[in-house]
């Protein structure tokens, strides 16, 4: 917001003494043959971003279709150049994409990571030439002595020299445990530096190709300028780089025509931005007629399951575009012989209350848009609505057809996403994000800026207010502003205004039912962690879904995956954020799989490894074998002590309830402990008898027990509790494991989870996240708080399968603090992270 209010100011003072109408002029003076040049430059340029994508699914040795690749990258970058933090928007479109093309997660980030490895390649590489060619203009520019820039050019060509070197050198692969990625080649790295420059270099030509004569600069000056540019809009994060560009622009040629330049800048926004976004919608529309319309082979409906997945964001962008196009026409002056022609047959009142109409209509749309980043289906109907209403209005202010096409484009590729927004939620408990917020005042902002820009040359005084005339178009311009403002503002009062959500409650007896029969249904067995009754719980709208979650602080921490039908978890998930939001929480979900990550980076969380799942193989188990030659040892040497095995049924558990209960005392006295929750079971007999209990007794005397997780399709079984008496004979544990794994082989499951192994599996090597490399120092010497190592070590003794969990956290600095959070949710308070 500061880099964007600043660059208005830039704006401002650059501008002084230009007319908006010589702007105008000048952009509709460029000639149609440049334009011609510069789509095939625009079109350039997009190919060469595919090449990005292309190398990076090369490198980590995925193949896929040409076409989904391409349709990929293009959505992704229409999305990332329109909307901002390319890395981030542009990379949750790929999220969606090549997780539907079948990649994996650790794939996709990977792919992400190398694309944006490229891109800075390319733009050091440019840089590099630019600055060690020694050019005057661009000492000028930067305000830095020749020597300097060729000294830093030369240091960032030599360091892609040395990337380049050091690619040539290892050829070994990097590898960071169960992960390994292979250092790109020489040849690799020379094609990453050929699209990367392609790429910049097509994107300057078409800026270049739409300059006027009038703008005498040569095309290296234009690209050192250009690189400068788009660095400046990156930094600011300001979607487009709108005002930044411009700035930099105005501020490097001060010799320039100040129209001329602004009209070509223009030009180029509609080229190099617009049409894209345009394009990428267009195709959404054509896939989806042609998916409906005729019989379609495999590379159709790939392409179509990708346009699918990039619907919601790609449309959200649409939306908001929609919406800011038409609060940008509605400060600007309309064409004084199409005003003419509409005021023959329109009436004056009509016309006026159009242009507030349409400027309030993209305000709407702005604001809605948020709704349709979160899939609501309410969202949807109300922008096809105001899309179609914006269309209507621009043609009844003043035969803007250019704003009523871009609406009409939106609503045709909104409705052909319809099955996009599938969230049966209320409008009214939705709360956008302060970044949203902040996107909007940056586009009304900016429409008050061209407004005050356009009619500069206007006396305003009191009087202009009632000034009401057909070819008035500052007073219109006022009253639609105004008109903005106060809406935008009572909006936020509202908003400030609402009761405050009362707080949710514990589950009450009914609830726990509920979940009881969700849980029945769920493969995943930890689901039965609901049932605990510690946990707080949000059903979906059909009943048949729920989150269980906890508040601790500010952290609102959903334990696992939502749990229910796979068509209920998307929403719900959404609906768990909103809640949160709504009460001014972070969110959280702890312990997720890897499968869902593309859904919580759509959500706009990230994601941090926790460890690794311990999972083994049920079918054909046996305790035979050099591989459980251990296991079956302790299992013989309990045998010869007398102890027996017996699996008790959850309706029996009840009568065994007082002697379980003896055994957990015994256990937790002798761990001088106490029970845990959140993301474990504690000892509640309410809980138990909804479990299979596990019995050992030596004698008749029942000495040890654990309750299991049973997951419905007999797809895991796990244990939670596992706790002895004190008279229990050496190595009971490992009976007691062995007896587990031979029932569940013998009643067909195909899996027996461990559970999760903390921190296991991160990376301590110097390329890892900060968090893999603390979480790993940690594991390996954090025996005071917790015997990491030592937990993964006697899992792998079973010889398991090990597969991620995650947590999953509203982006910024407070992740820690979820962590903090989290551990005290599951130790009972902070006291008891640090002691038992």
């Amino acid at each position: 917001m500061g880099l964007f209010g600043l660059a208005l100011w830039v704006l401002h003072r650059e501008t002084a003494g230009i007319r908006f109408a010589d702007v105008v002029a000048n952009l509709r003076a460029v000639p149609w043959h440049a334009v011609g040049v510069a789509v095939v430059f625009t079109a350039a340029s997009y190919a060469a971003l595919t090449g990005y994508d292309w190398l990076a699914l090369r490198h980590i040795g995925r193949k896929l279709p040409l076409a989904g690749v391409a349709l990929t990258s293009f959505v992704a970058t229409a999305v990332g150049h329109n909307l901002g933090v390319a890395l981030l928007s542009g990379g949750a479109v790929r999220y969606r994409l090549y997780s539907a093309a079948g990649l994996s997660a650790a794939e996709i980030a990977t792919v992400i990571g190398l694309v944006g490895l490229t891109f800075g390649l390319g733009i050091s590489f440019v840089a590099g030439v630019v600055m060690l060619s020694g050019m005057p203009e661009t000492s000028a520019i930067l305000h830095l002595p020749s020597k300097l820039l060729q000294a830093i050019g030369a240091a960032l060509l030599g360091l892609i020299v040395t990337y380049i070197l050091w690619g040539g050198v290892q050829r070994a692969p990097l590898r960071l445990r169960n992960w390994q990625l292979a250092v790109p080649q020489p040849g690799t790295t020379a094609l990453q530096l050929l699209f990367a420059a392609l790429d910049i270099g097509c994107a300057a030509a078409v800026l270049y190709a739409l300059l006027p004569a009038s703008v005498a600069v040569s095309y290296p000056h234009l690209l050192s300028i250009y690189v400068l540019a788009i660095t400046a809009g990156i930094i600011s994060h300001v979607p487009g780089g709108l005002g930044v560009f411009e700035s930099v622009l105005l501020l490097s040629l001060p010799d320039a025509p100040r129209d001329a330049l602004l009209g070509a800048v223009l030009a180029y926004r509609v080229v190099y931005y617009l049409l894209p976004l345009g394009l990428a919608a267009a195709a959404g529309v054509t896939q989806e007629l042609r998916l409906r319309s005729a019989p379609v082979g495999r590379g159709v409906r790939l392409v179509n399951v990708l346009m699918r997945r990039a619907a919601p964001q790609l449309l959200t962008v649409l939306a908001f575009v929609a919406g800011a196009v038409l609060v940008f026409s509605g400060a600007t002056p309309a064409l004084a012989e199409r005003l003419e022609l509409l005021g023959g047959f329109l009436p004056l009142p009509l016309l006026e209350l159009s242009h507030m109409a349409g400027s309030l209509t993209g305000l709407a749309l702005m604001l809605l848009a948020y709704g349709l980043q979160r899939r609501v289906n309410a969202a949807y109907h109300l922008a096809f609505w105001l899309l179609a209403l914006g269309a209507l209005f621009s043609i009844a202010k003043g035969l803007d057809y250019e704003e009523a096409a871009i609406a009409a484009l939106a609503l045709v590729a909104l409705r052909s996403g319809k099955s996009a927004f599938f969230r049966r939620a209320s409008l009214l408990t939705i709360r956008p994000s302060a970044g949203w917020l902040a996107l909007v005042v940056m586009a009304v902002a900016g429409s008050l800026w061209l407004g005050l820009f356009a009619y500069r040359h206007i006396d305003y005084g009191q009087e202009l207010w009632w000034q009401f005339a057909l070819a008035e178009d500052a007073p219109r311009f006022l009253r639609a502003s105004l008109l903005v403002i106060l809406s935008g503002t009572a909006y936020a009062v509202v908003r400030l205004m609402q009761p405050h959500p009362p707080e949710p409650r514990l589950p009450d007896a009914a609830a726990l039912q509920q979940a009881a029969s969700i849980v029945a249904c769920s493969p995943h067995s930890d689901a039965t962690l609901a049932l605990v009754g510690d946990k707080r719980l949000l059903f979906s709208d059909s009943g048949t879904a729920f989150v269980m979650y906890q508040v601790r602080g500010n952290s609102w921490i959903a334990m696992g995956d939502p749990v229910g039908p796979a068509a209920e978890r998307e929403a719900l998930a959404w609906e768990f954020r909103e809640l949160s939001d709504r009460h001014g929480g972070r969110t959280v979900f702890y312990q997720v799989d890897a499968e869902n990550l593309p859904l919580y980076v759509d959500m706009g969380l990230v994601a941090l490894k926790l460890g690794e799942e311990a999972l083994i193989p049920l079918e054909g188990f046996s305790l035979q074998g050099s591989v459980r030659a251990e296991l079956r040892q302790s299992h013989r040497r309990a045998q010869r002590d007398g102890a027996t095995f017996e699996m008790i049924p959850p309706e029996q558990v009840t009568q065994f309830i007082p002697q379980l209960q003896d055994i957990s005392a015994q256990w937790l006295a002798a761990k001088n402990t106490r029970e845990k929750g959140f993301a474990l079971g504690r000892f509640e007999p309410s809980y138990l008898v909804h479990c299979h209990c596990a019995l050992v007794s030596v004698a008749g005397q029942p000495v040890a027990f654990a309750n299991l997780w049973t997951g419905d399709g007999k797809s895991e079984v796990s244990v939670d509790l596992m706790r002895h008496a004190s008279a229990a004979p050496k190595g009971v544990m490992d009976y007691l494991f062995a007896e587990l794994f031979l029932w569940g082989a013998a009643q067909g499951y195909r899996y027996f989870n461990l559970g999760m192994a903390p921190l296991s599996g991160l990376e301590s090597h110097p390329l890892a996240p900060l968090w893999h490399r603390i979480g790993t120092l940690v594991f390996r010497h954090g025996e005071h708080f917790y015997n990491f190592e030592g937990l993964r070590a006697y899992k792998q003794k079973f010889h398991p399968e090990w597969r991620p969990k995650y947590l999953v956290a509203s982006r910024g600095l407070g992740w820690p603090s979820a962590l903090i959070d989290v551990a005290a949710l599951i130790s009972g308070g902070l006291k008891g992270v640090f002691a038992r």
